[in-house]
């Protein structure tokens, strides 16, 4: 039986069928956390988070091909009335669709349990990203992990109202 080492990415991370079976993981959270207000799939239970549960918010983006709304459960951390997510995608070579969808269109909407927020959000600058990952990762521990997996700097996404951005 193999051992995790989590200094190595695993072979299958890029493949199509994990890249599947995230989008359809991803639509089940989101559908059970919009069904239930957020009761269930308020929080992220896996890997690290089978310790220390994280926080799940929805974020949802407008689809930069489609024009259509795109909702994503990501754990977040909150500042003030600032939303902060990691495309992180586990650590994947190829950045999440919904980052590509907000940098093309910024007006994003958060759901947080039944509230929504109508942010701005912007890719956090290099100083803006050094302070908040030590955060992110008490967060969610698996950041780290996911950054030694992917030669692409993990973007941190800063959303706002439109007022604060």
């Amino acid at each position: 039986m193999a051992v995790f080492d989590p200094d190595k990415k695993p072979d299958q991370l890029d493949s199509p069928i994990v890249s599947t079976i995230i989008k359809l993981g991803s639509r089940a959270h989101t559908a059970v956390y919009k069904l239930t207000g957020g009761r269930f799939g308020e929080t992220w239970r896996i890997g690290a988070g089978l310790k220390k549960p994280a926080p799940v918010c929805l974020l949802t983006t407008i689809g930069r091909k489609s024009g259509q709304p795109r909702t994503a459960p990501l754990i977040y951390l909150r500042r003030g009335d600032a939303f902060v997510v990691v495309a992180s995608q586990g650590g994947s070579a190829k950045h999440p669709a919904w980052y590509l969808n907000l940098r093309d269109n910024p007006q994003v909407t958060i759901q947080l349990g039944k509230e929504k927020y109508d942010l701005v959000a912007h890719t956090a600058t290099d100083a803006e990203r050094a302070g908040l990952w030590p955060d992110l990762v008490k967060v969610y521990a698996d950041y780290d992990t996911y950054a030694a997996w992917t030669d692409r700097e993990i973007p941190v996404v800063i959303c706002k109202p439109a007022a604060a951005a």
